[in-house]
């Protein structure tokens, strides 16, 4: 079987037209609301701009507020060390002084030993002394101690003399002390043939001192 034949249309006879679409009846009155529209997007970009401004400008502040925490805790953390250092050398300036009015801090006074030598000569009416003193050299220090800006220094010094007794040569460091530090590194004692008199030496002394010194170097980057 076979459907329905259609037929041409007819001469003078007009194509049924398609039925047009008809718009929204709200879109023929935008124009109404356009100046409100407007003012929304305009109001809806200020925002976002302030917004944006806000949050960088919070996060600018807390960076200023974390830099100036940082410089106080700095700040107060010099202040406290400055403030330490104030009370150690309130503690120890006594001490301080005493070492350097004893000698040994400071430059080497090789003056002064020669003539703690020559008064106890004269006062102990010690027997002749000879001496000799080397050039002051740099002492190595064991590496737990901790100098700072202090270098010690040592001169050695070579004692020759003859000795009535041996409380002599004892005397004569006693002595000595009062002019600086020194270690005494090497002493040797000989005895003289025995002979009559109360002024004849007994025994030759040859003994070899270090005398100490701490000074300071300058630090680089400090006037």
């Amino acid at each position: 079987m076979s459907g329905p034949v259609k037929q041409p249309p007819l001469p003078g006879m007009q194509r049924a037209g398609t039925p047009t679409r008809t718009l929204p009846a709200w879109l023929g009155e935008l124009h109404l609301v356009r100046a409100a529209l407007l003012c929304f997007a305009l109001t809806l970009l200020a925002s976002l701009l302030l917004l944006s401004l806000t949050a960088a400008y919070r996060m600018r502040e807390a960076q200023q507020l974390y830099l100036a925490q940082h410089t106080r805790t700095a700040a107060a953390t010099l202040f406290n060390h400055a403030e330490a250092e104030k009370q150690e050398i309130r503690a120890y300036e006594p001490q301080f002084l005493a070492l350097r009015q004893r000698g040994l801090i400071g430059e080497e006074n090789r003056l002064a030993w020669i003539d703690a030598i020559r008064r106890s000569q004269e006062q102990r009416k010690l027997l002749p002394i000879s001496y000799d003193i080397s050039p002051q050299q740099a002492l190595p220090v064991p590496l737990p101690m901790v100098m700072g800006q202090y270098h010690l220094r040592g001169s050695r010094m070579r004692l020759q003399m003859d000795l009535l007794h041996e409380m002599d040569l004892l005397n004569l460091f006693d002595d000595l002390r009062q002019a600086g530090y020194f270690a005494v590194q090497d002493c040797t004692l000989k005895r003289h043939g025995t002979a009559g008199g109360e002024a004849v030496p007994t025994l030759g002394a040859e003994c070899e001192l270090l005398w100490l010194t701490v000074n300071s170097v300058p630090v680089p980057g400090r006037p």
